[in-house]
C-alpha cells in the first residue's frame, strides 16, 4: 500500500513541501532529463529537502524523466549534477524513464518495494 502526494515543484511552494514530510519512507523525485540547468537546480533542492531531520531515514528513488527524448542527458551526468552519490548514509536509486511511453516507471516502483 502507498500514500502519494504529488506536491509539485514551483518554487513559491517549495516552503510548503516540510508539511508532508512527517511519516514519510521514501521520497520520489522526477527530473526533466532535458533540462541540463534545471536538473542542477533539482539537485540542489533535493539535497536541501534530504537534510531535514523528519527525512533522515527516508530512501529516494529519483526518476529521470523523458529518456525516451533524443535530447536527454544521460543518467550517469544526471547523477553526478545532482550531486546524487554525496547523498551518504541514505538508500537512493536513479531511474531512467518516460511518463509518456511508461517505461522505468515498474522498475522504479519496484526497487521502493524491495528497499
Amino acid at each position: 500500500t502507498l500514500t502519494v502526494w504529488d506536491i509539485g515543484g514551483q518554487e513559491k511552494i517549495r516552503q510548503l513541501w516540510r508539511y508532508y514530510y512527517t511519516g514519510v519512507s521514501t521520497v520520489v523525485f522526477v527530473v526533466d532529463s532535458c533540462d541540463a540547468a534545471r536538473v542542477v537546480e533539482a539537485g540542489k533542492e533535493l539535497r536541501e529537502m534530504m537534510a531535514n531531520d523528519e527525512l533522515r531515514e527516508a530512501s529516494v528513488l529519483v526518476f529521470a524523466n523523458k529518456q525516451d527524448r533524443p535530447e536527454a542527458l544521460p543518467v550517469d551526468r544526471i547523477s553526478s549534477d545532482m550531486g546524487l552519490p554525496g547523498l551518504r548514509c541514505r538508500n537512493w536509486h536513479l531511474q531512467p524513464a518516460s511518463a509518456v511511453t511508461g517505461a522505468g516507471v515498474f522498475e522504479g516502483l519496484a526497487w521502493i518495494a524491495d528497499s
